[in-house]
């Protein structure tokens, strides 16, 4: 796997015009009370990782790995504590000022791996502006989309069963004791249609459904699942970009 940190500018400069450049992003905020608050971006780089290992030697292009976006969009979270924000107009400056970079160096494609919520809308508009400006190709695929066979477990969620067994997988110890609701709320959402409110937040307490029902077990099958989509999604798009 080539990650951009360990690689000298020499190679670097050799393999941009041709790679594509793969950049997970994520968030530093409040996951509940129970999960460590880089989960967002920690999973984006641990499935961003395994699926350039997994593929990188069958890919028409060079993958190279770019480090982690710790933060995101995340003023949301602030009142709870623990959280990390950029504001979305932040956000949307930082990735078109990397992809602007990106593009001072040769680099002519560039694949986002999305691993929180709020951070959609900025991706997509980082996304828009830097292939018009710079002439970047711009994917973004937010990783959660690419799960399957989930059964009723709400995807992503948040803090809820589906982060919480991922992390489990991982690293055990970012997960603390988890006890059931008495009445598990609902989440910021009715149906199809996502809620902004502050209130609703604040009543399901920072996080979704029902962590405790998580098991490292579960989550290593959903990780790797994820991890084989993704894969297969950068075969592709070192087809297409």
């Amino acid at each position: 796997m080539i990650q951009w940190q360990r690689t000298n500018r020499t190679d670097l400069v050799q393999l941009l015009p041709e790679a594509i450049v793969i950049l997970p992003i994520g968030a530093t905020e409040q996951h509940g009370p129970h999960l460590a608050t880089g989960t967002d971006w920690m999973l984006a780089q641990a499935v961003t990782e395994q699926a350039v290992q997994q593929v990188g030697d069958r890919a028409a292009r060079p993958l190279i790995v770019a480090p982690p976006l710790p933060y995101g969009a995340s003023d949301h979270h602030l009142p709870f504590g623990g959280t990390l924000s950029l504001s979305p107009e932040t956000l949307l400056a930082v990735l078109i000022d990397l992809a602007r970079s990106l593009a001072a160096s040769g680099g002519r494609r560039l694949v986002l791996v999305n691993g929180h919520g709020g951070n959609i809308g900025v991706c997509h508009a980082a996304a828009a502006a830097a292939s018009s400006r710079y002439d970047v190709n711009v994917a973004h695929v937010d990783y959660w989309r690419l799960a399957r066979d989930i059964g009723d477990t709400p995807v992503p969620g948040h803090a809820g069963r589906f982060e919480t067994a991922l992390m489990l997988a991982q690293d055990e110890a970012l997960v603390a004791e988890r006890h059931p609701r008495d009445d598990t709320p609902a989440g910021p959402m009715i149906d199809d249609v996502q809620l902004h409110t502050a209130e609703s937040w604040r009543r399901i307490d920072g996080y979704t459904d029902q962590p405790e029902r998580a098991d490292a077990e579960t989550g290593r099958v959903w990780f790797d699942q994820l991890a084989v989509a993704l894969g297969d999604r950068l075969l592709e798009l070192a087809e297409a970009l």
